[in-house]
């Protein structure tokens, strides 16, 4: 079958990812077949050309850690259970863990300390293929009525925005403000996600004027062109005051600084994005009892949850559809800084 594949050896998309012809899979006890209808392309798949010198994967490796299909078969002794047998719609929940640990046995698999990033995409095969084999049925949400190709993203795009924002939900009270960084694929879901959830008004920043054009679309009270006078203009929305949340979804130097510039006392600061910046840290360089914390996507039990609060048509992933035959396209646009919201391969 033809698969989308991270080669390695290179920094150049081009060079580092192809299609291929790989063997389709055969479920072995316990497992899962899907059929992918939808795989989400993802700026980490790109980080993962850096991060690919001594990871715990095998190169060349399928990529596609957002994932959606149709349960093609079971693997013997893998019983269906009401909304997942064979031929139905499921999202794939895609952080694996051991299933044996405190926080794999909460339903945080994201969280096991014997396979954080290990999943689809990330340490095995994932879904840019016309099949995937799941480990255990455990890691299947059933989608209903939703299709596959609109579900795909929100097992990262929107389950991981989501889980950083249902945390500080009880700080999101009316008159609060949120800071988004970053209006790119989790940025526009974010925004929607929070006007859903809380009365918060949301300011929304980016680099992009056409990213931030899409924010607006989708709910942003305001919109801030990132540069030197952006924490300025930000405040100066809020009031003279600091957001109860920001989210930083980029994670480099300068938007961890501008982040730390306009959180609140006793708000939240939390870094989703996987830039690799630093944010210095002493007594006065943080406003006081303002917590720091990452977030690394959500549990299994989140996604369904937000399933549910997308099947209420409360958002919609504003996504281009690309060709398996095609993928690598997706991956230009995305570093040359043209893909507007999510791109979903389509095999």
């Amino acid at each position: 079958m033809k698969a989308f594949q991270l080669l390695g050896g290179s920094l150049e998309v081009d060079e580092a990812m192809a299609l291929g012809e790989v063997a389709q899979p055969d479920p072995g006890p316990g497992q899962v077949l899907v059929r992918i209808g939808g795989a989400g392309a993802c700026h980490s798949d790109i980080s993962l050309m850096e991060f690919s010198a001594g990871a715990r994967r095998d190169i060349p490796m399928t990529l596609g850690h957002e994932n959606a299909g149709w349960i093609e078969a079971f693997g013997p002794g893998t019983l269906p259970t009401p909304g997942l047998e064979v031929g139905a719609p499921v999202a794939v929940y895609g952080a694996w863990g051991c299933g044996q640990c405190a926080n794999c046995r909460r339903g945080m698999e994201n969280y096991c300390p014997n396979g954080v990033g290990s999943g689809p995409g990330l340490s095995v095969d994932g879904g840019m293929a016309e099949y995937l084999l799941v480990p255990a049925a455990r890691y299947l949400v059933p989608l209903g009525d939703m299709e596959p190709v609109t579900a795909a993203p929100l097992t990262d795009a929107g389950l991981t925005p989501y889980h950083a924002i249902k945390r500080s939900l009880h700080l999101l009270v009316p008159g609060s403000h949120v800071v988004i960084i970053g209006a790119g694929g989790l940025g526009h879901l974010a925004v929607q996600l929070l006007k859903a959830l809380s009365p918060a008004t949301v300011i929304s920043v980016d680099t992009r004027a056409s990213a931030l054009a899409l924010a607006a679309e989708v709910g942003a009270d305001h919109t801030v062109l990132s540069g030197p006078d952006a924490a300025a203009e930000i405040r100066a929305i809020m009031g003279g005051r600091g957001a109860e949340l920001v989210l930083d979804i980029c994670g480099y130097d300068d938007t961890l600084a501008l982040a730390a510039a306009v959180a609140a006392t006793l708000g939240h600061l939390t870094v989703v994005g996987v830039g690799g910046g630093t944010l210095p840290f002493n007594f006065f360089a943080m406003p006081y009892e303002c917590c720091v914390a990452s977030t690394y996507w959500g549990s299994v039990t989140e996604l369904g949850e937000l399933l549910a609060l997308a099947q209420r048509g409360g958002f919609a992933v504003h996504a281009t559809t690309v060709p398996l035959d095609d993928a690598v396209s997706a991956y230009r646009s995305m570093v040359g800084g043209t893909l507007q919201g999510r791109a979903v391969i389509v095999p």
